[in-house]
């Protein structure tokens, strides 16, 4: 007779397969449905989040007040100041940085040195190769120093203060960021992005250089986009009408990318724009000074 198996090793298996399937898109799907029919919460996150790039840290919980655009020029500065605000002002930053990416011959190793120092930077640089990124910047690093997780962020916040906006200024936001009533499921859900209120067939495009990483359509989302631009910022386009790039295709910041539509699950013609940093959701007014009029009408 076959021994039986230990009841801990039968555990520790369990265990290895709920690891295995607890923090990927299917296992969100039975812990959503499961929160969905037993009335209760889950820390599940949405299953857009899953497409995102990842980053060293999460956002930040509060957003930088905006006088004002942010000017191209300062958008790495802006996400600087918006991890460490004695640093200077953003103007004062990005002269720094301007300065310390002429002398290392990159902005990320410029990131790194202002947060960890013009030797910590160049000596990363001498064992990174020619124009590396920040993570292999990182690798030549001890994995203690906290200062790399902040010019991470720093990048991140900057590409997030970078971005344009995907439809016209005069399209009104039908549904913002935010807990809300569902319109067809009902009880109170996180709305991940902005509804942007527009007709079908209305050009919907890229908001910065990137790859895209999903061009598909499914009954929730409708034919969606998700396009991956570095640094752990991810934006999301959903239910277009027609796509009009494909997976790994590279898209122009400006370039039209789809045609907005009423697919999936949704009450009307709308695009719901998200943007994911670090591979959570975040509003992304909170990165614009100049923000559309909100407005009821349709929205998913």
């Amino acid at each position: 007779m076959k021994p039986r198996l230990p009841l801990v090793e039968l555990v520790l298996c369990a265990l290895c397969l709920w690891a295995a399937w607890y923090h990927t898109p299917a296992g969100a799907l039975v812990r959503t449905a499961g929160a969905w029919v037993f009335r209760t919460h889950t820390t599940a996150r949405p299953l857009l989040a899953y497409y995102g790039a990842g980053t060293l840290v999460p956002p930040p919980e509060h957003a930088l007040p905006l006088p004002g655009p942010v000017p191209p020029a300062q958008a790495l500065a802006y996400g600087a100041f918006a991890v460490r605000a004695d640093l200077g002002s953003p103007p004062a930053i990005a002269s720094r940085l301007r300065s310390l990416a002429q002398t290392l011959h990159s902005e990320d190793a410029a990131a790194l040195a202002l947060f960890c120092g013009e030797e910590t930077a160049h000596y990363a640089m001498e064992h990174a190769g020619s124009q590396p990124h920040l993570i292999d910047l990182a690798r030549a690093l001890p994995p203690s120093k906290t200062c790399v997780s902040q010019a991470a962020q720093a990048l991140m916040l900057g590409g997030a203060y970078a971005l344009a906006w995907p439809l016209p200024e005069s399209v009104r936001i039908t549904s913002p960021f935010g807990m809300r009533e569902h319109p067809l499921l009902g009880g109170r859900r996180l709305h991940a992005g902005v509804d942007l209120g527009v007709m079908k067939g209305a050009p919907v495009r890229a908001v910065a250089d990137g790859i895209v990483r999903r061009a598909s359509s499914d009954g929730v989302n409708g034919r969606i986009l998700v396009v991956d631009h570095g640094g752990g910022v991810v934006t999301s386009y959903c239910h277009n009408d027609e796509l009009l790039v494909g997976d790994g295709d590279h898209v122009r910041r400006g370039q039209m990318i789809a045609r907005s539509g009423n697919t999936g699950r949704s009450t009307g013609p709308h695009l719901h724009y998200q943007l994911d940093l670090g591979g959570e959701p975040v509003d992304p007014l909170r990165f614009r000074a100049q923000r559309p009029k909100t407005a009821v009408g349709a929205s998913d």
